[in-house]
């Protein structure tokens, strides 16, 4: 009985691991929309992707960068730096919620801003995990880094 038992267990083990291993893929159709599925389509090349922890900040938090943006991004070294307005650099994602609510907030507000999405760019997504970011969007201004966005957290870091 207790045999029984012992590959009973190992069996339900076994069938539960193999249920959390799956397979992603992602495509491009005809109109341009990126597209998401556990089974490849067919007659479509897709790519086979490697599914990580990231997340979207629900909520924002300010911390401070090792690297200042706006030193490492060319501007216009003639101006006197009051007038030199200060870079805004956001890496994103197209499925973000919350990135989309940022790009909206800067359009609004004439803020200019570069924006990298690290699933279209292999460069934004290697910067991305030089930052040791968890989450997107993640929002450099200067020496400050936002986590999320938040208006009243990254007006105190674009405004000071």
């Amino acid at each position: 009985m207790y045999c029984f038992y012992k590959l009973l267990f190992i069996t339900v083990s076994l069938s539960f691991s193999t249920l959390t291993h799956a397979e992603v893929y992602k495509w491009v159709d005809q109109s341009g929309r990126m597209h998401f599925s556990d089974q490849a389509p067919l007659n479509i090349t897709s790519e086979n992707i490697e599914i990580t922890e990231l997340v979207t900040y629900t909520s924002a938090k300010v911390v401070e960068n090792d690297v200042d943006i706006n030193e490492t991004l060319s501007e216009d070294k003639t101006k006197p730096k009051k007038s030199r307005r200060k870079k805004v650099v956001m890496y994103s994602a197209a499925w973000c919620g919350v990135c989309t609510k940022a790009k909206k907030y800067f359009k609004k507000n004439k803020i200019p801003f570069k924006e990298y999405d690290i699933d279209k760019s292999k460069k934004a997504k290697s910067d991305f995990k030089k930052l040791k970011a968890r989450g997107i969007p993640v929002i450099l201004v200067g020496k400050k880094r936002l986590n999320g966005f938040n208006v009243k957290k990254f007006e105190s870091i674009y405004r000071s």
